[in-house]
């Protein structure tokens, strides 16, 4: 009889205690659905929208968790970028962006430049966008391919990792791909990707 008791009484501490857990997760969480939210900096430039179907909010991580996310990035209150991913994390007081799954950035600018990645992240205060695994930048005169980009949005200069793979695109030959153990730099606005040697001496720059 008394192991019954014991055996009752434990199975009454075990749902006691989930109970409880179940009251703290609904505290410091809010699920919220068709989330959209604009960030700004702190002299009122509009830095970036974000929009989700359904997300969460920890308040104690003071942290939002999205799913199927679509964000806007401004320059200058000007549409400059749009991401989609599968999820995304914003935290450190709407300071830290996180995207991860089918990362796809794409220019609102120069509409044919895409950049795909496992793995996205912005501190919102830095000028620096960093994409990690299988990163591939897509137009239609280059593919370029590494680990690992960073793209400055001050100077508009996308910076591959080497080892970087690189493919030509012409109409008039299938093309092929090359290796270069160097990294890569694509320009933005002109159009141009320079390979870099280890002394820091362009070995070569092609214009498309």
């Amino acid at each position: 009889m008394n192991n019954t008791y014991k055996l009752l009484f434990l199975i009454l501490i075990l749902i006691i205690g989930c109970k409880n857990r179940e009251v703290d997760d609904k505290k410091f969480t809010q699920s919220i659905n068709s989330l959209y939210m604009n960030i700004f900096s702190d002299e009122g430039k509009k830095l970036l929208s974000i929009k989700s179907p359904y997300s969460n909010y920890n308040k104690q991580e003071n942290t939002f968790y999205l799913k199927q996310t679509t964000i806007n990035l401004f320059n200058n209150n000007e549409l400059e970028y749009v991401i989609n991913s599968d999820i995304s994390k914003l935290s450190n007081n709407n300071k830290f962006l996180e995207l991860n799954g089918n990362v796809l950035v794409k220019s609102f600018i120069q509409k044919d430049d895409k950049l795909y990645a496992n793995k996205f992240t912005w501190n919102i205060e830095d000028s620096k966008y960093i994409l990690v695994g299988n990163v591939k930048f897509k137009n239609n005169s280059v593919t370029l391919s590494s680990n690992k980009a960073i793209l400055n949005k001050s100077n508009n200069v996308i910076e591959f990792f080497k080892p970087v793979k690189y493919k030509i695109d012409d109409i008039n030959n299938e093309g092929g791909y090359e290796i270069n153990s160097n990294n890569a730099y694509y320009n933005i606005k002109t159009k141009s990707v320079s390979f870099v040697s280890k002394e820091d001496r362009v070995r070569s720059k092609i214009y498309f």
